[in-house]
């Protein structure tokens, strides 16, 4: 549709006071009024004249209603037209009416169809599938956090597709069913775990797929009767796939290969694809990692014109400096004046260090720290100058953009940007000259932030930390002295101190701390699991963490004091559905008699009950239940804070080698350094917020993916071998459980659970057996045998041998 603003007006009109109508944000009516993104911008200028014109108003969080004046013209009109006349049905809907319609597919009830709303589809095995709908078309008032969605209202939507969904609610006149017929359908809903939860009262119909998440699949070559298919890895599709090019193909019956959809399979049709790259036979070494950089579409290699444009910038500094690493006194002086003349601040020379993992390639930040006279902390961060060598719109950027983060993949690094950048100029090398932002945040005493003044700097690290080291400086300080210097000791134990006094204050304000052990996987030369093992959390990591959070919150609140619009890092607040399903859980462990309303009005429960259960048997399964009930955070330039931390102001700042918001950050930074009044657009803010969430989000899931392949290639050389292993995740189809040793996930079904015949309770989140009593639940520790281990289906089964009994003692909390 063309953009047409008298028919684009008197559609949005027509939408908005339609009695279904759910307030929604100016880009979910692209959809609805058949636009494309590229009317985004008319359609916002639109908007803003009615709002002009007193048409159209906006609530405190800029979703679109309708004014008084409007509803006023509406109810004036209806009271006079006879098509409303003696029509007494509340869900009387306009026969001429394009964007609620009366669609009654499922042959069993009649539909009414709401507005349409915007979200990512996950589709199940079975065929239905659920609608997560995007925060800014959700709302506060929102009445599920998923769309259920009929298998035969799905369309060819695909896990992970961005669709255009339809709610639909039931007529009223068809909720009076017989009794018959409610106990028949609450015995399917107890039977079958794909239908949605009893408390959902809302379906959904997609009616368009905005965008495919991707239209490249991994999967296994099938030759069966002289026909040609695929079996797409996992559970994306249920059924193989024709293959429509056989016959050009260098596939071998069993081979691993990427096909391209043709056509997305439907609940009625098996779809079309065609092979694009024949990965080669199981048992290849590399090929798993291979396998998911395709499934992901993650970069393999940077542009030409990105690696020249590196090079040059290597070239530029080199200029500069010839000798970045001072040996000479002549160095350090002629050093000094460059930088004077580049305006930076000479910081070559004071005592700055830098505290990373062991196996770390690049090093983006350096702290220090001093006490001044009045007896304050002067904390200084000091940030790798990214936006120095990277400028906007070029090659490099343009790629740093559409990657947006870093990939860090089990055997492997996708750095964002190109080597010589990122792992040279661009890292805090020690004993080097590195261009650097610098935030100096002065404290209290008692930890009260008094001051912060941010600077283009250069720095020469005077030494390179990793956690272990600096925990053994910790535990033992006096084996240290004589190898790193009075200086420098007296640095680490400062930090530390301050550490603890920046923790404490964060935690008074309130700031959430979830504990769920991190297990690394080991790997040999050939990339296969060897081991595992608990990552460890020091001291030394809250030292840098606390120091992290501290510049990211002080920088975002600089920015905002000039009014200037940025890329947030927020943290919406749970929902009141999933602190109700919390609380239950909670409630069946017999910790404490909590409500969902309590804890949203009191966030200091949550603290007070994680303390509790610190050490005790159920630590891990209020810690993984919380985890669960929390929303993602996401970048947006929505003035909303960060739930968990307690900020109400937050940004990515300490981290641009391997985030891009950092890079938008920064480059905000050289604009208000430079005197600027910098006007970001709002549109290209809430677009790049959503694109750098969804690779980060696209990170995360290739990460887990390979790790997850890693573990059941090593897992099927061990069938029939028994392990200790924790409850992670308990569903009416039996109990999701991951090793303790070897963090390997994977079902022991429901009929493997041989001590007792099972019911699953779905409020709790717990089975509960209907013979002897026995309740499993997450967090329960059991022996179980591995029974199977899949890599096309990328699945494990387990069956239960037996339960281990907690050492732990219970939790004591006080309400």
């Amino acid at each position: 549709m063309s953009f047409n603003s008298n028919r684009i007006r008197s559609s949005i009109l027509k939408i908005i006071t339609h009695p279904n109508y759910i307030p929604a944000k100016t880009k979910d009516f692209i959809d609805v009024l058949n636009l494309s993104y590229k009317d985004l911008p008319a359609l916002r200028s639109l908007v803003a004249r009615m709002i002009s014109d007193g048409e159209l108003e906006y609530d405190k969080k800029h979703y679109i209603l309708p004014s008084r004046e409007t509803l006023k013209s509406k109810q004036n009109k209806k009271s006079t037209s006879p098509k409303y006349q003696n029509n007494n049905n509340d869900n009387y809907i306009d026969n001429d009416d394009d964007y609620f319609d009366n669609d009654n597919d499922d042959g069993n009830d009649s539909y009414l169809a709401r507005p349409i709303l915007t979200g990512r589809f996950q589709r199940r095995p079975s065929g239905i599938g659920f609608v997560r709908l995007r925060a800014a078309a959700a709302g506060e008032d929102a009445p599920v956090d998923d769309i259920f969605v009929p298998a035969h209202w799905t369309k060819d939507a695909a896990s992970g597709d961005t669709v255009a969904v339809e709610i639909m609610t039931k007529r009223k006149h068809n909720q009076n069913r017989s009794t018959h017929k409610k106990r028949r359908n609450k015995h399917r809903t107890e039977q079958n775990n794909d239908f949605p939860d009893d408390d959902r009262k809302l379906r959904g119909r997609i009616v368009k797929i905005i965008e495919r998440a991707s239209n490249r699949f991994v999967g296994t070559y099938i030759i069966s009767d002289g026909w040609a298919f695929v079996q797409i890895d996992g559970s994306i599709f249920k059924r193989r796939i024709p293959i429509g090019d056989a016959l050009t193909s260098q596939a071998q019956n069993g081979d691993k290969v990427v096909v391209e959809m043709v056509k997305f399979p439907t609940p009625h049709n098996d779809g079309e694809a065609v092979i694009v790259e024949v990965l080669g036979a199981h048992g290849v070494p590399g090929l798993d990692t291979l396998l998911i950089m395709r499934q992901f579409e993650l970069p393999e290699y940077f542009s030409e014109a990105a690696l020249v444009a590196a090079r040059n910038e290597v070239e530029k500094f080199f200029k500069l400096f010839p000798d970045d690493s001072l040996q000479k006194e002549s160095d350090w002086k002629l050093a000094s004046d460059k930088l004077a003349s580049m305006n930076r601040l000479d910081l070559t020379k004071e005592l700055i260090i830098t505290i990373d993992p062991a196996d770390a390639r690049d090093f983006d930040d350096a702290v220090s720290l001093e006490r001044l006279s009045n007896g304050n902390f002067r904390l200084g961060v000091h940030i790798a100058d990214v936006n120095y060598f990277v400028k906007a719109t070029s090659p490099i950027d343009k790629e740093a953009r559409d990657r947006a983060t870093s990939v860090y993949l089990p055997d492997r690094v996708i750095p964002m940007l190109p080597e010589v950048l990122s792992n040279a100029l661009a890292s805090l090398q020690p004993g080097k000259v590195r261009f650097t932002k610098s935030v100096f945040i002065e404290f209290t005493p008692s930890g009260m932030r008094a001051n912060v003044e941010v600077y283009r700097s250069a720095i020469c690290s005077v030494r390179r930390f990793n956690y272990d080291e600096v925990q053994d400086f910790f535990d033992t300080p006096e084996k240290f002295t004589k190898t790193w210097g009075e200086s420098v000791c007296n640095l680490l134990s400062e930090l530390r101190e301050f550490m603890l006094l920046l923790r404490r204050r964060r935690f008074e304000r309130g700031s959430l701390e979830l504990d769920v052990p991190e297990i690394k996987i080991e790997l040999d030369e050939n990339g296969l699991v060897s081991g595992a093992r608990v990552y460890p959390y020091y001291d030394s990591n809250r030292v840098i963490e606390e120091c992290m959070l501290a510049a990211n919150e002080a920088v975002a609140e600089f920015i905002d004091s000039k009014h200037i619009l940025f890329l947030r890092r927020v943290h919406s607040g749970p929902s009141m559905r999933k602190l109700r399903s919390f609380t239950n859980f909670v409630r069946m462990l017999e910790i404490a008699n909590l409500r969902e309303d309590d804890i949203y009005r009191d966030r200091f429960i949550i603290q007070r009950l994680l303390e509790a259960v610190k050490g005790t048997a159920q630590e891990y399964a209020v810690n993984i239940s919380l985890l669960r009930s929390m929303q993602k955070a996401v970048y947006s330039p929505e003035t909303e804070g960060h739930y968990a931390l307690a900020s109400k102001c937050y940004c990515h700042f300490t981290s641009p080698i391997r985030r891009y918001p950092d890079v938008l950050v920064h480059r905000l930074l050289d604009e208000i350094l430079d005197g600027a009044n910098p006007k970001p657009d709002t549109r290209e803010l809430v677009l790049l917020g959503e694109h750098c969430s969804d690779r980060e989000q696209r990170a995360e899931e290739a990460e887990r993916e390979l790790k997850k392949l890693k573990l059941i290639d090593y897992m099927s050389e061990r069938i029939g071998e028994k392990l200790e292993a924790l409850v992670t995740n308990v569903e009416l189809y039996g109990a999701f459980v991951m090793g303790t040793k070897i963090p390997a996930e994977g079902l022991v079904r429901i009929e493997g659970l041989t001590d007792d015949f099972y019911r699953f309770q779905r409020d709790a989140k717990i089975l509960i057996g209907l013979k002897n009593n026995n309740v499993l639940r997450i967090g329960d520790r059991l022996i179980v045998e591995v029974v199977r281990a899949d890599l096309d289906a990328r699945q494990i089964d387990f069956r239960m041998v037996k339960r281990i009994k907690s050492k732990l003692p219970n939790t004591k909390f006080k309400e």
